[in-house]
């Protein structure tokens, strides 16, 4: 025979008193007496008695916990984002399950209904660079669970976001190249899948033709793999096969940047004498290679953070029927000069 389970029951029939006096006692509300609660927590303690999250949940319709969708959990960015959500949620006592999409569509599917079928209260998701997110997303709001976009997202979905502007932090970064006197700048882009990939190259576009320098396509390079130092790597070596005339190189992740260093360092090009290289998401790799590395900085604690306060209290308002609008935060960016620039 198995331990028995004490149950509110067991402490209501020994301590004669009611069981919403013991709920209350345990929860922590102010109208029991220290005594009578006191009483009620010596008695709990020493029968083992845990409180029933399933049965309460059950009674609140909530589970307390969110679902987190990532592309990559070892990605240094993405890692950040996840200390924020945990703090934010264990502030507000939500449990925090995550899942790693690998970029592909069919996984992210799969764990979008994982997530349903655990009855999460909310999902925070940062979407992978394959197309048709939108149609799977909406499968997973019918039923009612609140969603929060965050980094990576759908602009025609609709829920909150909360993002940085990514075409402006790029514009910033070739902006700045070209006052520096940069004049022939590759930039090694992403799928043009992803919402921020496509901001990115915009900006970088745009820059040039402020700039009155002609916008080249021949020398945008994309990242085909999605294997980043690997993708940066083959281009730089295509990159100089074509073209004898680069002088920098804006690359859309430190990642795809530290490839470019290392097909540089093997062919003896000099980073910034012979052709500068610009970074974006200020990746703790950034301030360790050699040269250091000029980057983007993205805030991405702080990101984490804020799409979990939406989050948490988007779940609030549906719980008690109160209306709300979705928001659109747009974090600030900000550059960080270093040698390879």
């Amino acid at each position: 025979m198995g331990l028995k389970r004490t149950t509110i029951n067991d402490l209501a029939a020994k301590l004669k008193i009611s069981k919403s006096t013991i709920s209350k006692a345990i929860k922590g509300y102010p109208d029991v007496s220290e005594k009578t609660r006191k009483k009620i927590l010596k008695l709990a303690k020493k029968l083992n008695y845990k409180p029933n999250s399933i049965a309460s949940s059950l009674r609140t319709h909530q589970t307390k916990t969110i679902g987190v969708i990532v592309p990559s959990v070892v990605h240094d960015f993405f890692s950040k984002v996840i200390d924020g959500i945990i703090q934010e949620a264990e502030n507000n006592n939500y449990l925090v399950i995550i899942l790693q999409s690998g970029e592909q569509a069919d996984l992210e599917e799969k764990q979008l209904n994982l997530l349903k079928n655990k009855q999460v209260d909310g999902i925070l998701l940062s979407v992978s660079n394959e197309t048709g997110v939108k149609e799977r997303l909406n499968k997973v709001l019918e039923k009612g669970i609140p969603v929060v976009l965050f980094d990576k997202i759908i602009k025609s979905f609709d829920c909150s976001k909360v993002i940085i502007d990514d075409k402006k932090a790029a514009y910033d970064a070739v902006c700045y190249l070209i006052h520096k006197g940069y004049k022939r700048i590759a930039h090694f882009g992403g799928v043009l899948t992803a919402q921020n990939s496509i901001d990115r190259f915009l900006g970088y576009k745009q820059a040039l033709i402020d700039n009155n320098i002609p916008y080249n396509p021949d020398l945008v390079y994309v990242n085909p793999n999605n294997d980043d130092i690997n993708d940066g790597y083959l281009n730089a070596q295509k990159m100089l096969k074509e073209h004898t005339n680069i002088d920098a190189v804006f690359a859309i992740t430190d990642l795809i940047a530290i490839g470019v260093y290392k097909y540089f360092n093997k062919i003896n090009i000099k980073i910034p004498e012979d052709i500068a290289v610009f970074g974006f998401s200020n990746w703790l790799v950034s301030s360790v290679v050699t040269p250091k590395m000029s980057t983007v900085n993205q805030p991405s604690f702080e990101m984490g953070k804020k799409a979990t306060e939406i989050l948490i209290d988007e779940i609030k308002k549906m719980n008690n029927d109160i209306e709300f609008s979705f928001q659109k935060v747009v974090l600030p960016t900000s550059l960080i000069i270093r040698e390879s620039t």
